[in-house]
């Protein structure tokens, strides 16, 4: 059997990690002058980061180095265990690069060692949502070969939904201009995003209102549903629950079985939002273009 890992941006439960014993290494953050840990909010509270988003604050962030990694994987690699690290987009981070530079100092030492890297190409949820897909091959008896191969097949399916209250994280973060920034505040423009095929944020569309935004989560979902109708379809928000059970209605009063869970944007990726983020996940038939 292999060994599960993943890292602090994937947005899954904490619990659910632990329960489905899946590994992880945490990115960090900074709040003034305050250097802390993503550990999922397991010593730090989630809502009061939001409150702290949201009245202007901007944290910074920090990838997870190669030092990291290659403690993080040392301990499996030395006892001879299979690993499968389900990472966060190599289009947003260099931080995989950073596990793939772990791998190869690792197997100098453990030449015989397997050490799989997956790139996700997802964000937040959406990488958790791979996670979740990897602990179902698991869990069905999926070898470590066949785990790679589906995500090789399969990873392009991912698609990623993001609409924000205010484009100054954006800006603050280098994803948009400041004349859009400026201008959006203006005119009341929500962005959409996506994650396009390199796994690169991508805005996609300009909407005039936020209600009209938050529809069009809800829409995309349910047109990637058909796919797969018993899969879990993920919700993520920085704080604002309203926004984000406004998409869940939207789509249980089209779809009243489908499976939608409901979570929160972790520090890591939050820190790049804002507060008031919603963020939607699906498994579509086709990979995204």
């Amino acid at each position: 059997m292999y060994q599960l890992l993943t890292d602090s941006a994937c947005d899954l439960p904490l619990a659910t990690l632990k329960e489905k014993q899946v590994g992880i290494v945490s990115f960090h953050f900074t709040v003034g002058e305050q250097e802390l840990t993503d550990d999922m909010g397991a010593t730090y509270e989630l809502e009061d980061f939001y409150a702290q988003i949201k009245s202007g604050v901007m944290p910074t962030t920090a990838q997870i180095n190669i030092a990291e990694y290659a403690a993080f994987f040392r301990p499996y690699v030395a006892a001879g265990t299979p690993i499968a690290y389900i990472g966060f987009s190599s289009g947003l981070s260099g931080s995989l690069n950073s596990a793939r530079q772990a791998r190869e100092l690792l197997l100098e030492e453990f030449p015989d060692a397997t050490i799989a890297i997956v790139d996700t190409l997802g964000a937040s949820a959406g990488e958790g949502r791979m996670v979740l897909e990897a602990i179902r091959l698991r869990d069905s008896g999926a070898t470590l070969a066949e785990l790679t191969a589906w995500f090789d097949a399969n990873a392009l399916r991912l698609q990623s939904w993001f609409t924000v209250d205010s484009l100054d994280y954006l800006y603050h973060g280098g994803r948009v201009s400041r004349t859009a920034a400026t201008l959006g505040t203006l005119l009341n423009i929500k962005p959409l995003l996506d994650v396009d095929p390199a796994g690169h944020l991508r805005m996609v569309g300009k909407i005039h209102s936020r209600k009209k935004s938050l529809q069009a989560l809800a829409d995309h979902l349910l047109a990637a549903l058909p796919s797969d109708p018993t899969q879990p379809l993920l919700i993520a928000t920085s704080g604002d629950w309203d926004a984000a059970n406004f998409v869940k209605d939207r789509i249980l009063a089209q779809a009243p079985t489908a499976n939608i869970q409901v979570g929160p944007i972790g520090l890591t990726i939050a820190s790049h939002t804002g507060f008031g983020c919603v963020a939607a996940f699906v498994m579509g038939a086709k990979d995204r273009q």
